[in-house]
């Protein structure tokens, strides 16, 4: 298989005084297609893992390859870039613009890519029939529930094909039986090849990948 992620030796250090060591050196290689869960109390060093691996910020010290590609010799505006075109980002808040129906919040994710408008109407629509609210398109995030909203997150993480998605506490903000939907959902990208991170404190969201790492102090370890 290909590796989407490669850490070699990657660490993140805050300068002070104190200086303070966010991440500690650590390997990691998740493959093509693998779901892996990053779990974590607060304070733990989540935020700083998921910054880096989203290329929202760079190591202090090793060599972090996404798609093969060395993130650290990448100006800023190739490393954003790359993060638009190879990684699709959910969160617990789902950041959706409230005036915008479901269809223009997902077309919106391909605007700075330079697709062609009627393109990005036929890809949003694709993406929100993936996520089953293709009859939700007109509908405002005033009137879709929280299950709904997080669904149209998704398909705006998915439009533009990530190689990648990276998943940052996505059932946080759900009651229990809709945070089951989005993870079946989850389940069912998976299965057809994509490849998922998720960075959760739940231990239950987290049985669900192939693979959990712990992160604790800073410091990554496997547990399975």
């Amino acid at each position: 298989m290909t590796a989407v992620i490669e850490f070699d030796a990657v660490g993140r250090t805050y300068p002070g005084p104190p200086p303070v060591a966010a991440l500690h050196p650590a390997d990691l290689v998740v493959e093509s297609g693998q779901y892996v869960a990053v779990v974590g109390p607060s304070g733990s060093g989540k935020s700083t893992f998921l910054n880096l691996v989203g290329l929202l910020d760079v190591p202090s010290t090793g060599h972090y390859r996404l798609d093969g590609i060395d993130a650290g010799e990448l100006s800023e505006n190739h490393r954003a870039a790359l993060r638009g075109r190879r990684i699709g980002f959910v969160f617990q808040a789902f950041h959706l613009l409230p005036h915008r129906t479901a269809l223009e919040n997902v077309m919106l994710g391909m605007l700075y890519q330079g697709v062609p408008r009627a393109e990005r109407q036929d890809r949003a629509l694709a993406a929100l029939t993936e996520v089953r609210l293709a009859h939700r398109l007109l509908a405002l995030p005033s009137q879709m529930s929280g299950g709904e909203r997080q669904r149209v997150a998704v398909a705006r993480a998915l439009v533009n094909e990530p190689s990648l998605l990276l998943c940052d506490e996505p059932t946080g903000n759900l009651d229990t039986v809709t945070a089951e939907a989005v993870l079946e959902l989850f389940h069912g990208l998976h299965a057809r090849g994509m490849t998922l991170v998720m960075v959760t404190h739940n231990d239950d969201v987290a049985e669900r990948a192939d693979r959990i790492v712990t992160i604790r102090d800073g410091r990554l370890e496997e547990r399975r």
